[in-house]
């Protein structure tokens, strides 16, 4: 007869063998060093993205927001077809069309019903190899970008949000990823135009592709379209640090509150150890600091956490809205429930919250797009197909680790505030 824990065991890989995605995963890296990463589904949709690997991490101060500008540049314009036909061939075919840049990758997408890919890949593939960078194209997004700052300092929560990484790190990683006035004024054709021809090559090119499409197809595209240039992606050394500071602002009656923390570069163990922390203390109505901050003293409104891991750099962060003289019992809180973390978790509170991440997890497979930024992070970190391990990294957690990143949370950290003048 099986015992309980046998039993227990038993469930829990039927469950986790159930949920991996039936999908077929494919992963190629072609003779010119560009990946292809695909992702079949049998919905009639394709989300489609080309991707760098490069983004704010790779730049040094004098260039700071750089990825970032050329990012919206490689949507002004090519030889073939101007800003607005760029558009139009991807939403008059029932398509979506954006992109974004990150700290390590820089990314231009679509979404399209699965009969158009070859116009997707069409399109994005003219961008990515093509771009004008006209001079007056330059300088209207400049401008654009300009008021893309003042719009980031205005929100209080984003801009909260964006001084994390200057509490943790030093300049240039430091420096918010979209750069400054003064950085993005010295930012000419010339400079823009190097570091492209640069960056921009096949060997720091990946494809992704998740939907309905044939991959040997995707394949052929690549091999017909792309040459063999070899490009480089600059490396910065990373810094750490830890600053605590208080901004005060006229004009804002809520205070902004940030607590972060390095996690320790050890392999992907801390990485699923941090996220189930985050997600203990700050992930959703049900965590702890959200019941002890709102709902059992009503001293905030918004609280939430998140964690960014990644091969060069990882921290955890959670964030408080509330009132300026709410700050000190606030922070008191949060200091009071890591250490109850490191002192008092139990199994039990654990497996609850690897299950409401395996949940989450399963929940952002769903749509293509998502599934599709999943799979380039992946990717950008070291091969995409671990994203598919989420479930089994969560589940391998213990309780040691979590009260270990606790630990070292408490020990080292950092507060930001943005409060009322």
């Amino acid at each position: 007869m099986v015992n309980n824990l046998k039993k227990n065991n038993l469930k829990k890989k039927l469950e986790l063998e159930e949920s991996r995605p039936s999908q077929t995963f494919q992963r190629t890296i072609l003779p010119n060093g560009m990946t292809i990463v695909f992702e079949r589904r049998d919905i009639p949709v394709v989300s489609v993205a080309f991707a760098v690997r490069n983004g704010g991490i790779n730049e040094d101060l004098s260039e700071k927001g750089i990825s970032h500008f050329i990012e919206h540049l490689l949507y002004k314009g090519t030889p073939a077809r101007d800003a607005r036909k760029i558009a139009e061939e991807i939403e008059k075919n029932g398509g979506d069309l954006n992109g974004f840049t990150d700290e390590l990758i820089t990314a231009y997408w679509c979404k399209m019903p699965a009969r158009h890919l070859d116009v997707a890949l069409d399109v994005l593939s003219d961008m990515v190899k093509n771009p004008l960078f006209a001079e007056e194209e330059i300088e209207k997004e400049r401008k654009v970008i300009f008021e893309e700052i003042k719009m980031r300092k205005d929100n209080p929560l984003i801009y909260t949000l964006d001084n994390i990484p200057g509490c943790l790190y030093e300049a240039p990683l430091g420096v918010p990823l979209i750069g400054t006035v003064k950085t993005m004024n010295s930012l000419d054709r010339k400079k823009i135009v190097e570091k492209f021809e640069e960056i921009y090559s096949p060997n720091n090119l990946i494809l992704c592709v998740v939907g309905k499409a044939d991959f040997n197809q995707i394949v052929s595209f690549v091999k017909k379209n792309f040459g063999d240039k070899k490009g480089k992606v600059p490396q910065i050394k990373i810094k750490t640090k830890y600053l605590s500071k208080t901004e005060k602002r006229a004009g804002i009656d809520q205070a902004s509150l940030v607590f972060s923390y390095h996690i320790p570069l050890a392999g992907e163990k801390n990485a699923a150890a941090a996220k189930v922390l985050t997600t203990l203390m700050a992930g959703g109505m049900s965590s702890r600091l959200f019941h002890e901050i709102r709902e059992k003293r009503n001293l905030a409104y918004s609280i939430k956490g998140d964690s960014e891991s990644n091969k060069d750099f990882a921290y955890s962060f959670i964030y408080v809205g509330t009132t300026k003289e709410n700050l000190s019992e606030v922070k008191k809180i949060i200091l009071e429930e890591f250490d109850r973390v490191v002192k008092h978790l139990t199994l039990e509170e654990l497996n609850s919250i690897k299950d409401q991440l395996v949940g989450n997890y399963q929940i952002s497979m769903e749509d293509s797009q998502s599934q599709m930024v999943n799979l380039l992070m992946h990717e950008i970190d070291g091969n995409a197909k671990t994203f598919y391990d989420f479930e089994k990294k969560i589940l391998g957690v213990t309780l040691e680790e979590v009260k270990s990143i606790a630990a070292n949370a408490l020990k080292m950290h950092s507060f930001f505030e943005l409060i009322p003048e």
